[in-house]
């Protein structure tokens, strides 16, 4: 296709889905606000939070997302976190992570006891690059670390360009 100018503009394929502002304000926020935002504004107002509940009250999981030939990858960093509060769900090409931590803190010194529970709950949505078969995806949770299988719908057809 050429443009009023004369040049070609190559058209980008749409994707399966479109976004809703929703999820496009969702991957805005997971982009920009990585974890540890809060912390130099901790140092003006110390009376907030301190460190330890600002590092477990504000945290989502860290992932890499591997783009195989054949499958997708996608492992989580889930410290904390039990096998049955961890929820994973597919909507298309939107794979989301869900959760409860639980930490729990006692203190004992001479008459003085102190027990403490705090929970958080962690929700990560995350985009991924191609079409996967729905009914073949398998995750596995390990040491704090969940696996997400996703095979393709189609093989990745992968190609070597020249860089002049």
């Amino acid at each position: 296709m050429k443009s009023k100018s004369g040049e070609v503009v190559k058209k980008t394929p749409t994707m399966g889905r479109n976004l809703t502002p929703w999820d496009e304000m969702d991957r805005a926020f997971d982009t920009l606000l990585h974890r540890g935002w809060f912390r130099p504004f901790h140092e003006m107002f110390p009376g907030w939070l301190s460190r330890e509940e600002m590092e477990f009250d504000l945290r989502v999981p860290e992932v890499d997302i591997l783009d195989r030939e054949d499958e997708i990858l996608v492992r989580a960093e889930l410290p904390g976190v039990d096998k049955k509060d961890l929820e994973v769900s597919l909507n298309g090409r939107m794979l989301t992570l869900k959760g409860e931590t639980r930490q729990e803190k006692e203190a004992k010194e001479g008459e003085y006891f102190r027990s403490e529970i705090r929970r958080g709950t962690f929700s990560r949505t995350l985009q991924l690059p191609d079409e996967v078969d729905d009914q073949q995806v398998k995750a596995e949770f390990k040491d704090g670390v969940l696996e997400v299988r996703l095979p393709r719908t189609h093989k990745a057809e992968r190609k070597k360009i020249a860089v002049e």
